[in-house]
């Protein structure tokens, strides 16, 4: 089957297992998860099996490795997005590749690494899944590991999750459903399923039944207090390094929520972090906008003003062919202005955003450093409307013109010469503290202030039934 992720933007697909929630890795803080076994078990046959939902592109990122002194057993993503595993031994590497990149940022990918270095047909003794189906790995350097040979994962020294023990390969997204079998080599059917219905969708499935073995664990981030709380029974705990619990998030491979898209390039590149949530500017930026653009459904978003500086960020939504690319082409359509981003967008001082002109509207009031922005989206009027809210209270709400793909994705911009000023994105899964906590009809995200009636946060079970 080809290579699908569940839950991608638009995915009509509902489960029977939820994932309740994940944790949020920004590589700047640079977090980590490690654990050291009391005592060496299985070196020769084990699998491995995560959830990651990819921030950040172009940068060796860390899933697993164990130590043996200096010496690791380790699988990441390399710098061109491909996935490599490798045992790194003085004089003697053994080391795959994979085929294939991985470079999505909207969507969950699945993999699991099973190992069992006792069959005697080589490629047999690591297989990678990447969402359900094995996939290529290309020999490099030695390849494969020999028959019967014990590597340095499952030793008794450090191991460790989203993080390179002697370099700063940090994982930049979000992890969820992190689970080692020791001494069993196990296929991706262990761990998930395609879906009935859509074949080609994989999807997880409740894995506390499986025999972990003895330094097998199984981390679901569910508990804020202890992210690396084992649940698998074996109370194998794994410490958090630079973690807190604002870094508990319900985007999850059940449940897929909104980012902002790196992938959406502007005339300068600003600075992502904290999961693809926080925006910065970097110099003259233009408009970014969301992993999930919508045609219909009503839509809540909250932005935190976390700096402004002059009259940034401004904050809004654009048409979703309305961005620019690193060849500075514009994707606009032909009745809107080519120099600008068709879309509407309100800046700290009041002024409402209309495809170049900055005096379309205004709100009742200006917005300052610490101010939460709320947007209401209504996809399904006519015309669509677009709602500003200040810190709870409803400023003003326009008419949209018809967006010329058919579709809005909520954006922000700053401006070159306000390159400090900052804001953080709330989907449904902040990156801030919420000090009240409201929650859709469905009972889906987590906001500061009350979602309006009839309108839900942007994430894949709502898009489900609204989008």
């Amino acid at each position: 089957m080809p290579i699908n992720s569940f839950l991608y933007p638009g995915a009509k697909v509902t489960t029977g297992y939820d994932v309740a929630n994940s944790v949020r890795l920004n590589r700047g803080d640079s977090p980590y998860f490690q654990r050291t076994p009391s005592s060496a078990s299985n070196r020769r046959t084990w699998t491995w099996s995560g959830w990651i939902k990819r921030s950040n592109l172009g940068t060796i990122q860390t899933l697993f490795n164990g130590s043996d002194g200096s010496y690791p057993e380790i699988f990441y993503f390399n710098s061109d997005d491909t996935f490599i595993y490798h045992h790194d031994i003085s004089g003697s590497d053994y080391k795959l590749i994979s085929s294939q990149v991985f470079r999505d940022v909207s969507a969950w990918y699945h993999i699991v690494v099973a190992k069992d270095t006792t069959q005697s047909t080589e490629t047999n003794r690591l297989k990678v899944y990447v969402n359900g189906s094995q996939i290529t790995m290309n020999e490099s350097a030695l390849g494969y590991p020999p028959q019967d040979y014990q590597g340095a994962i499952n030793i008794n020294d450090v191991h460790i999750v989203g993080n390179w023990k002697t370099n700063s390969y940090y994982i930049d997204g979000y992890l969820t459903e992190v689970a080692f079998i020791d001494g069993t080599q196990l296929d991706a059917t262990s761990f998930g399923e395609f879906d009935s219905d859509s074949p080609t969708i994989w999807k997880p499935i409740d894995i506390s039944g499986l025999t972990f073995g003895t330094n097998g664990f199984y981390l679901d981030f569910e508990d804020s207090s202890a992210l690396g709380n084992d649940v698998s029974g074996n109370n194998n705990d794994y410490t958090p390094n630079n973690l807190s619990a604002t870094d508990q998030s319900t985007d999850t491979c059940t449940n897929n929520f909104a980012t902002l898209n790196p992938l959406l390039d502007v005339n300068a590149t600003p600075t992502f972090t904290e999961g693809n949530l926080v925006f910065q500017g970097t110099g003259s930026t233009n408009f970014v906008g969301a992993t999930i653009p919508v045609s219909s459904g009503k839509w809540y978003v909250e932005v935190k003003a976390t700096t402004v500086n002059g009259s940034y960020p401004i904050i809004g939504v654009i048409d979703s062919q309305s961005y620019k690319r690193r060849d500075s082409t514009y994707f606009v359509g032909s009745d809107v202005n080519t120099s600008n981003p068709s879309g509407f967008a309100v800046f700290s001082n009041g002024d409402i955003y209309h495809n170049g002109d900055n005096n379309f509207s205004d709100l009742t009031t200006t917005y300052t450093s610490g101010d939460i922005i709320g947007m209401a989206l209504d996809m399904d009027a006519s015309p669509n409307t677009l709602g500003f809210y200040k810190n709870g209270s409803l400023e003003v709400t326009i008419n949209l013109d018809t967006a010329p793909s058919g579709s809005y994705m909520f954006a922000s911009s700053i401006h070159s010469s306000t390159s400090s000023a900052k804001g953080e994105f709330n989907f449904g899964n902040p990156t801030f503290s919420i000090s009240s906590g409201n929650s859709d009809a469905n009972g889906y995200g987590n906001f500061e202030y009350s979602v309006p009636s009839g309108y839900y946060s942007l994430c894949t079970k709502n898009l489900a039934e609204f989008g």
